[in-house]
C-alpha cells in the first residue's frame, strides 16, 4: 500500500506564499505521477496540480495557473507544491497522491495539510 505524508500548510495573508511537501512510501513503480488535490468541507476533492515523473509534464487547475508550481524529486519519491499569490479561495485541506499519468483520480491519501488564506 502506498502511503503519503503532506506538510507545509499554514495560515497566510492573501498574496502570501506557502510551499507544500509530499513524501511517498511504498511506491515501487516507475514512471508515476504525483498530484495535489484540495478539499473544503462539504465539497468534492479537486485536482490542483499534477506532474509526471517520466518527462516532467505538468497539468494545473485553471484557477491556479501562473500562481502554483509543482515539482518532483524522483529519487526521493517526493513532490513540492509552491503556492504564490495565495487567495482566500485557495483555503482548503491539501492532499497528495500518486497515479500512472496526469491527470488521475487519487486512491490513497495522507492526512492532508491545512492551508488557510485570510483576506
Amino acid at each position: 500500500e502506498v502511503q503519503f505524508v503532506e506538510s507545509g500548510g499554514g495560515l497566510v495573508q492573501a498574496g502570501g506564499s506557502l510551499t507544500l511537501a509530499c513524501k511517498a512510501s511504498g511506491l515501487h513503480f516507475e514512471p508515476y505521477a504525483i498530484g495535489w488535490f484540495r478539499q473544503v468541507p462539504g465539497k468534492e476533492r479537486l485536482g490542483v496540480a499534477c506532474i509526471f515523473s517520466g518527462d516532467g509534464r505538468t497539468t494545473y487547475l485553471d484557477s491556479v495557473k501562473g500562481r502554483f508550481t509543482i515539482s518532483i524529486d524522483v529519487a526521493k519519491k517526493s513532490g513540492t507544491l509552491q503556492m504564490n499569490s495565495l487567495k482566500p479561495e485557495d483555503t482548503a485541506v491539501y492532499y497528495c497522491s500518486v497515479g500512472t499519468y496526469c491527470p488521475f483520480n487519487g486512491i490513497y491519501w495522507g492526512q492532508g495539510t491545512q492551508v488557510t488564506v485570510s483576506s
